[in-house]
């Protein structure tokens, strides 16, 4: 007797009722169990789709690519219902957006993939659809997803124009000479001017007008008309199913029942269940257990042929065995592996420490799982005498590093403490000592505790980005204005059109790290946009500033910055710790020092007790007698108190404020 059967007899048997009692149903609860004991097991009930009924010509891939909020997601729903794949309802807002921290903003931070089927003059099209974020600190996911693609959809918002993310986007798709279809969303809008949007497009990227077309994702018009285009101006993969398995891992998610579920994209061969396959990066041998297409959802398939676009589950265990950007071959039938992605370079540290130590193991976990999820995020052991063990972690910008603590605390319910975000310097040592002690004459520095005396180094050098501003050219003379605050330099000035500019500025890193975006949106009222690239390192004048507290310095309160901001810098930190640090019974001396030069001061002032309160007029020397003992009292408990910034106190000093 099955399993299922045997079960439903005892609960058969269980609910009969004695002799002579009138039978009554189950209760509710009890008839779904019933119910589920009877039904044939099956692996999530969906059917398999026949995979080898879309040949390679009959595929596409692309991506939709475009500037913050101009439209993307909606897009994407837009083609998801039009294709058939979700029902038709209000409610689909942000179908592809699945994170939790992507609906609270309205951003979308990982890159998604959907499987849209459609039929176009009598031929059944298999078109794979990835939507890309459109924040500048998440290029890396943008760069990755166009790696499985022929093709783009290249969106612009027919009110705002054409935005600095736009420009980025737009070259990043030229350079992997991929087909570019420009569309112009939300022509609904009250201010469209899509004919001005047009000769933007015509001007800085040479696409001719005609090619534009335009949109409304919101109400759905013209969408037929997009799908069209992705069918005759994108080609279809050039891979072969005869040639040998050749699978790129171009993301993966980690599944606490199923282990690592890989998306991946076939660049030739052939894969189903059963097949045994071996990554070109750890070496190790998988069998693998599922495949199948996303569509949104999970869809399993009996197999994924070359040039399609699915997921694997393949038994992987660890995080770290499915490493994006590695390459999957089948056992016995090694290939060339693919060139994988271009390493995420961080530009943004900040120390992470777990609030309660005793939650270390849990964090590190749940790091090791998000990390795997997003692999851009670097992460090194660090350890700090106020906050403990924890680590010193490298993020693509600011929106990344708040991005990644939300999910943190989201996903796997972990509270942490961040410490205020640096950059990585460079140092040129000139101490022989020293280039013996590191095996190298240049050294990086993320963290300010090693950074080293001025003596022993030739140069200090500094990250510095190529910025790209567009502007309506009202609030050209404030920008410009803000851009020499923050040392920047102008390389470029170019006028879109009669009332767009677009400027390009090298700006060193940690002038823009932190407020930069905050500043232009309200100095612009905001309507102008940034983007950013790296450009190098250059020489600068920094040093290092210490807070000491009574003469002892406080390691996890030092900052690297250029001499010019030093003063002020050293002044807010000194002002901000007095106000967060307790009063003690003497009196604390809080300052900012350079060396051994002292350059602000702040001193809170000690709990005093009222001395004199027992005297009622009599000889003045008797209260000053009493006066002088009580500052011998306080000059002595100075001298054997300790200071002890307590937790609070740090986060309150290390949270990012603006400057003031």
């Amino acid at each position: 007797m099955a399993l299922g059967s045997r079960a439903a007899s005892w609960w058969a048997r269980l609910l009969s009722p004695g002799p002579g009692v009138v039978p009554r149903g189950p209760p509710a609860w009890l008839a779904v169990g019933l119910a589920a004991c009877r039904r044939p097991y099956s692996s999530g009930g969906k059917e398999k789709i026949d995979m080898s009924t879309y040949p390679v010509e009959s595929i596409r891939n692309f991506s939709i690519i475009a500037h913050v909020d101009h439209g993307k997601s909606t897009l994407a729903d837009r083609l998801l219902e039009i294709t058939g794949t979700i029902a038709t309802t209000d409610r689909n807002k942000q179908v592809l957006d699945k994170l939790q921290v992507e609906r609270e903003r309205g951003i979308t931070v990982k890159a998604q993939s959907a499987s849209l089927f459609y039929n176009h003059k009598g031929v059944k099209y298999l078109l794979n659809l990835i939507d890309t974020p459109g924040h500048v600190d998440f290029n890396y996911e943008v760069s990755r997803s166009l790696s499985a693609c022929q093709g783009v959809i290249l969106v612009v918002d027919a009110n705002e124009g054409i935005q600095a993310q736009t420009v980025a986007n737009f070259y990043l798709a030229f350079e992997a000479q991929l087909a570019i279809i420009p569309v112009i969303n939300k022509i609904d809008l009250k201010n469209a001017d899509p004919e001005r949007v047009e000769k933007q497009i015509e001007k800085l990227f040479d696409i001719p007008v005609n090619e534009c077309i335009r949109i409304s994702a919101k109400q759905g018009t013209n969408i037929e008309k997009v799908l069209e285009k992705v069918i005759e101006k994108i080609p279809p993969p050039s891979f072969n199913t005869t040639d040998p398995l050749k699978a790129l891992v171009f993301d993966s998610t980690f599944d606490h029942y199923r282990g690592v579920i890989a998306n991946i994209a076939l660049f030739g061969g052939e894969i189903e269940k059963g097949h045994k396959i071996v990554s070109a990066h750890t070496k190790k041998r998988y069998e693998v257990n599922e495949v199948g297409i996303l569509t949104p959802n999970e869809q399993p398939t009996d197999k994924l042929y070359a040039g399609q676009v699915g997921y694997l589950i393949a038994g992987m265990k660890e995080v770290t065995e499915a490493q994006i950007g590695d390459t999957l071959f089948m056992h016995k039938q090694p290939v060339e592996p693919l060139p994988g992605f271009k390493s995420a370079k961080p530009m943004v540290f900040a120390g992470m420490y777990p609030v309660d130590q005793t939650e270390y193991n849990n964090l590190k976990s749940a790091l090791e799982r998000l990390t795997l999820n997003d692999s851009s995020v670097t992460v090194h052991r660090d350890s700090s005498l106020a906050l403990g063990a924890g680590w010193r972690l490298g993020f693509l910008g600011l929106l990344h590093m708040e991005v990644f603590n939300q999910r943190l605390e989201q996903e796997y319910n972990m509270s942490v403490i961040l410490t205020a975000p640096t950059v990585p310097y460079k140092a040129i040592l000139s101490s022989a000592k020293l280039i013996k002690e590191y095996g190298k004459a240049e050294i990086t520095i993320i963290n300010p505790a090693q950074f080293p005396d001025k003596l022993s180094v030739s140069e200090y050098l500094e990250p510095t980005v190529l910025g790209t501003i567009v502007t309506p050219q009202e609030y050209i003379g404030k920008i410009i204005v803000l851009c020499q605050d923050r040392r920047a330099v102008q390389k470029d000035m170019l006028y879109i059109d009669e009332h767009r500019v677009m400027l390009k500025y090298l700006f060193p890193l940690n002038e823009i790290v932190v407020d930069f975006y905050d500043a232009l949106k309200s100095l612009s009222s905001g309507y102008a946009s940034f983007d950013y690239e790296d450009a190098g390192y250059q020489a600068a004048d920094l040093i290092k500033m210490d807070i000491l507290l009574n003469g002892n310095p406080v390691e996890e309160l030092a900052t690297i910055i250029h001499c010019d901001k030093a003063y002020a810098t050293g002044k807010f930190l000194c002002e901000r710790l007095k106000d967060a640090i307790p009063r003690q019974l003497f009196e604390i001396a809080i300052q900012a020092a350079i060396g051994k030069k002292i350059i602000a001061r702040e001193t809170l002032k000690a709990y005093r007790k009222n001395v004199v309160a027992k005297c009622y007029g009599g000889d003045i020397t008797r209260r000053m007698k009493l006066l002088k003992r009580q500052a011998e009292g306080k000059k002595l408990m100075r001298k054997i108190g300790n200071v002890e910034v307590p937790r609070d106190a740090f986060i309150h000093v290390l949270k990012r404020q603006p400057d003031k």
